[in-house]
């Protein structure tokens, strides 16, 4: 058995009172803080970095994912749209709606390259310049008159049986407490919902990517085009340099567009084994992931056209984690209702299907909601779901779908006087229409 200590008691100064606590600043809990804000909810948004966007931003997840269908329609919009169109033309890489949903060969091809085409379609999947989306991101916060609090770790929950009231914080200025009268998680890993005593499940789909971590990695003084084109006229040739990558133990680590052509993106090397719980493990991973990029610098320099002369520009501030806890909520997104294209009467939110075969995806507000605990939501990629599910729900424009209905449900639940499981969800769905969210009624 380990050893303990015995922490005396103390007071602990309430540093604020609000209607909405949102815990964790990356794409969900941007949201969530945003949309409650815009229904007058008094709102506190919490964030342990000195950035906010998340894995979007300081995890280096600079490629969004789908936003449209197999249609070409946009089915994840709302918070999305209010902060992407904040960013310079020069910080997104993506193309214009009238090509959503095109299959014009040879506008594929060139969309392709850039990450935007996916089965013979062109789609709303942009890729973003960091620095440009942690500013735009702050803007919306500020702009909806959110109280933020960066720099700020949300340590244990404040509880009266099984009612969440609030949140302990630590910083810089010690512990404090702050009093809400709905608390969101969205920390990613389920931080504040397993501290608050909610059930929840930690299975993964065999042979996913699901316990895989990463830090990501940009290089700069590079010519994308120059490797785009070589990797286009040459095909034998990449595909050999792509078996030498793989000998290095890294063969899911190709460079991707981003919005200047001297930049490329790394989105690995992706590791096994390790947890994002446990801190020896995020140790490791931040090591070896580094030491590995040194390694594929000097082969990409003397092998890959296009990268001769290329430096490391920076790391990821946030290392790259993609599956902890998943919530037990009161509804739980299952593969089953998906392929029969159940529409629940709860509906919050839309998401595009990984593969033309599928119908669009329903997410319930139910799946935000613990089964037991009260006043408390979580939203992001700690949702509850069947791990098969979780493969494509916990992408960037799907955890801004699902913050943005928590933000609403939140502040709807706060304004009415009523426990969040007892919101009137058709009052939920209007503001969230108001928000230009889309959803299948």
């Amino acid at each position: 058995m380990s050893r303990t200590i015995l922490e005396p008691a103390r007071e602990i100064p309430v540093a604020a009172e609000c209607d909405v606590l949102v815990v964790g600043g990356g794409p969900a809990g941007s949201a969530a803080a945003a949309s409650a804000a815009r229904m007058g909810a008094d709102t506190i948004l919490v964030e342990r970095y000195g950035h906010l966007g998340g894995m979007a931003s300081g995890g280096f997840v600079l490629w969004i994912d789908r936003m449209t269908d197999w249609t070409g329609r946009q089915v994840i919009a709302g918070f999305a749209d209010d902060l992407l169109d904040r960013m310079p033309e020069e910080g997104l890489l993506g193309p214009p709606d009238q090509l959503w949903g095109s299959t014009d060969p040879k506008l594929v091809a060139y969309w392709q390259d850039r990450n935007a085409a996916f089965n013979g379609m062109i789609t709303w999947s942009p890729m973003v310049d960091p620095e440009m989306l942690k500013l735009a991101s702050l803007e919306v916060i500020k702009d909806r008159g959110v109280n933020l609090r960066l720099h700020s770790w949300g340590v244990a929950t404040i509880q009266e049986g099984d009612e969440v009231r609030g949140v302990f914080v630590e910083s810089k200025e010690g512990r404090h407490a702050i009093l809400a009268k709905v608390v969101i998680d969205t920390t990613g890993d389920g931080d504040i919902f397993a501290l608050a005593g909610a059930a929840f499940e930690s299975d993964t789909k065999e042979g996913s990517i699901h316990m895989k971590m990463n830090v990501a990695f940009l290089w700069r003084e590079v010519d994308m085009e120059r490797y785009l084109a070589f990797r286009r006229s040459q095909p034998d040739e990449y595909d050999a340099i792509v078996a030498r990558v793989r000998e290095l133990g890294s063969s899911d680590v190709m460079p991707t567009v981003m919005p200047r052509n001297d930049q490329a993106l790394f989105m690995g090397p992706r590791l096994s084994g390790y947890s994002s719980l446990s801190v020896e493990d995020l140790t490791a991973v931040e090591i070896e992931s580094r030491r590995r990029m040194v390694e594929l610098l000097a082969f990409y320099r003397n092998n890959v056209p296009g990268f001769e002369h290329a430096i490391v520009e920076e790391t990821a501030d946030q290392i790259g984690t993609r599956h902890s806890r998943r919530l037990l909520g009161v509804k739980k997104m299952t593969r089953d209702a998906w392929l029969a294209d159940t529409r629940p009467d709860d509906e919050i939110g839309v998401s595009p299907p990984p593969n033309p075969r599928n119908q669009n995806v329903s997410i319930p507000l139910g799946c935000l909601i613990p089964e037991r605990i009260d006043n408390l939501l979580a939203a992001g990629r700690n949702l509850s779901c069947e791990a098969s599910m979780h493969t494509f729900m916990r992408e960037i424009p799907q955890c801004w779908a699902m913050g943005q209905a928590a933000g609403v449900a939140a502040a709807t639940a706060a304004n009415s006087g009523v426990l969040v499981r007892n919101v009137d969800v058709k009052e939920v769905q209007r503001e969230l229409k108001k928000q230009m969210v889309y959803l299948r009624d």
